[in-house]
């Protein structure tokens, strides 16, 4: 039986008060001019270790029995997961395996590594990252740390709506819309549980990674799917194969939008984001806002809300996206 609650999002953010950084809610003129909208960005990407999935995985972790910590988590990340459980385990005096995509950023396997975790890669073209995990977990005796698919882990991700509540009331705004990425859905379900709560009235829109669309296929089906077959992206962020269960509980009764970014969005919204409002964003971090400044006139004169959820990214991607010569053009337009 699922405890995930309203309830249990407020005792996570209660717990969670001392260990996360309230990240700000940003906005810019020049932006907001370029969208048409008043945009308000929640910058995830200055959370600790780089995203918001700390929230999600500190919360499960302290949920753990101390003989559960004393042997051992394990976890299956593109990074951002990986370094939030890693970063926990050293909070919490434990140790970490993270089972990571070989082509996934070096940047979040080095993030890992310095945590103190043991890094394990497999190729996602020819390996199932769970039959991995199994394998693990069954020879060493460790407990697994859902990504998403976790009543503790979506509550903790659901911290993200709480602040950004308390922000839109501190600015005496109330949302039209809610943006954001969403691949196993954890934090879409966290974050849309406390806005459909407090604000009805807003429409919410889960961005995909293109070739990536499970949630459009999953809520169509009316059950959570995965793809079995999976292309390389930058879009590494939101490129999971897989629906999470839970997640696909507490999100197919909402009235929901799904959309789906492009890399040339990402780059876009990347390079938005630094010129605009200052912050470094990965692509999977960036793509509810490209979606966003592509789709403009869906939005004119709304007040919008952007989850910005990580700024994971290696250099070289980064200077791809503020070099593109059409961004350029595009974002100063």
């Amino acid at each position: 039986m699922s405890i995930f609650s309203m309830d249990l999002i407020r005792e996570a953010a209660e717990q969670l008060s001392t260990q996360v950084i309230k990240t700000p809610l940003l906005n810019s003129p020049v932006l907001d001019s370029l969208v048409g909208a008043n945009v308000y960005v929640k910058a995830e990407c200055l959370q600790k270790t780089g995203a918001f999935k700390i929230r999600g995985a500190l919360f499960k972790m302290i949920s753990l029995t101390s003989q559960q910590r004393k042997s051992g988590v394990i976890t299956y990340s593109a990074g951002n997961h990986g370094n939030a459980v890693s970063a926990a385990s050293k909070v919490l005096g434990c140790s970490a395996v993270i089972v990571m995509p070989s082509d996934s950023p070096k940047i979040k396997q080095d993030n890992c590594r310095w945590w103190g975790s043991e890094i394990v890669l497999y190729n996602k073209q020819t390996q199932d990252r769970e039959e991995v995990v199994a394998e693990l977990i069954e020879s060493r005796g460790l407990t697994f740390i859902p990504p998403f698919d976790d009543d503790f882990v979506m509550a903790g991700q659901g911290t993200v709506g709480v602040e950004i509540s308390d922000q839109l009331q501190a600015l005496g705004k109330v949302p039209d819309s809610l943006l954001l990425g969403c691949s196993g859905g954890g934090l879409a379900a966290g974050v849309i549980t406390v806005i459909n709560n407090n604000y009805p009235l807003a429409n919410c829109y889960l961005t995909e990674a293109e070739g990536y669309e499970k949630w459009s296929l999953s809520l169509k089906s009316g059950k959570p799917e995965k793809l079995k077959t999976l292309s390389p992206t930058i879009i590494d962020g939101i490129a999971g194969p897989s629906v999470g269960v839970k997640p696909f509980e507490v999100l197919k009764t909402k009235n929901l939008n799904c959309t789906v970014a492009t890399e040339q969005d990402v780059f876009v919204a990347m390079s938005a984001a630094y010129r605009h409002l200052k912050i470094v964003v990965e692509p999977g971090g960036a793509a509810a806002l490209g979606v966003l400044i592509r789709e403009k006139e869906k939005f004119h004169g709304q007040t919008v809300v952007v989850v910005c959820s990580g700024g994971n990214v290696d250099p070289d991607v980064f200077t791809k996206a503020l070099n593109h010569g059409w961004i350029s053009s595009a974002v100063n337009q």
